[in-house]
């Protein structure tokens, strides 16, 4: 390939390890979650709900970095399972929260384990660990601070 199309090159590309990755991960995930009756989504917004207890949906997307368009349908089916519950404000219909129920609280025992679990899948020293999160979350506020 010339060298004027290097910046066409998959491996010139930042975006594809990011990608990779991700899919990586979350595979591995995937048994753990399973046992769980999760999908990742479904966990990573469950964690969410654990920490804060009740949440508006656009606060949720806030800390997930997800539109309504794709939490609306993922808030539904934790409802359904009864993980959570979400009711209109009186003051202002338009807006949705989103609480925790005593079920959703429960799951939080059984997830206790899936970080250790998903540690003994990542051969990654702490070090390393901590350094990857601190890159990949400062490239996240550059990202979305346009």
């Amino acid at each position: 390939m010339p060298v004027e199309f290097d910046p066409l090159k998959l491996e010139n590309q930042i975006c594809f390890p990011l990608y990779a990755c991700s899919k990586e991960i979350v595979k591995k995930y995937k048994p753990f979650l399973d046992e769980l009756d999760l999908t990742y989504t479904q966990y990573i917004t469950m964690m969410v709900m654990w920490e804060h207890k009740k949440l508006r949906v656009k606060e949720v997307g806030e800390h997930l970095y997800l539109d309504s368009s794709t939490l609306t349908p993922l808030l539904k089916r934790l409802e359904e399972k009864g993980y959570v519950s979400r009711q209109r404000s009186g003051d202002d219909e338009r807006e949705l929260f989103v609480t925790i129920t005593e079920q959703g609280e429960t799951l939080r025992e059984k997830a206790l384990s899936v970080p250790s679990k998903i540690s003994s899948c990542v051969d990654l020293s702490p070090d390393k660990a901590k350094a990857l999160y601190s890159t990949l979350y400062e490239l996240l506020r550059e990202l979305t601070a346009k």
